[in-house]
């Protein structure tokens, strides 16, 4: 027996009969290639823009070229920033180094009387001494640098925690030297240390 009941439409087949038409009679320019071209450059169709700027202050906003994106891409990178911590820290710590030997007094050799050291010793000494602090020095800040900008770039977050997550490795790692113990101490102080510092900077 025939029913009335209409048949049943399915969705899939109706879509692609839509398109079918769609595409026969075109938009824009009915049955010719310029409708395909004319719906890339008018119709809504997400396309990737390099140089999307939302202006964030009043006057004219300055486009970065390629050149200036790779400068500043450069000077952002962890190699750069420990190389310029490790200078940094060589200076401060020839700084420091020099001011100490000259504050010190030179301990006199016992054997030798009562012989007054020459300027030539003394020059000789207080090279040694500001050498030895900015080495020391560097090491701490390339490491601590690289270890911050590493962590940074991992936790995709710039907060306080990337400097004491990286002055507890560096100061661990300075500490291990002597022994596990002062390992442990010596990242609790610079973790401590960073933190503080990290503090003051952000909130002051």
């Amino acid at each position: 027996m025939a029913t009335l009941l209409p048949k049943p439409v399915d969705p899939e087949e109706a879509a692609a009969k839509q398109n079918s038409a769609t595409k026969t009679e075109g938009i824009f320019f009915p049955g010719s290639d310029l409708d395909e071209v004319a719906k890339h450059f008018i119709g809504n169709i997400h396309r990737y823009r390099e140089n999307i700027i939302i202006p964030k202050m009043y006057g004219v906003v300055q486009i970065k070229t390629n050149e200036e994106k790779l400068v500043e891409a450069a000077f952002e990178s962890c190699a750069f920033k420990s190389f310029m911590s490790c200078v940094l820290g060589y200076g401060l710590g020839a700084a420091i180094g020099l001011f100490s030997s000259s504050v010190n007094p030179s301990i006199a050799d016992p054997m030798a009387g009562d012989k007054q050291q020459t300027a030539r010793e003394i020059f000789r000494e207080m090279r040694a001494a500001t050498h030895s602090y900015g080495k020391n020095f560097a090491v701490i800040g390339a490491v601590f640098a690289a270890v911050e900008c590493a962590i940074e770039s991992k936790r995709g977050v710039s907060d306080w925690k990337n400097g004491t997550y990286a002055g507890a490795v560096t100061g661990g790692l300075i500490g291990l030297r002597a022994g596990v113990k002062a390992g442990i101490i010596g990242a609790a102080g610079f973790a401590a240390f960073s933190t503080v510092i990290d503090y003051y900077m952000r909130h002051r």
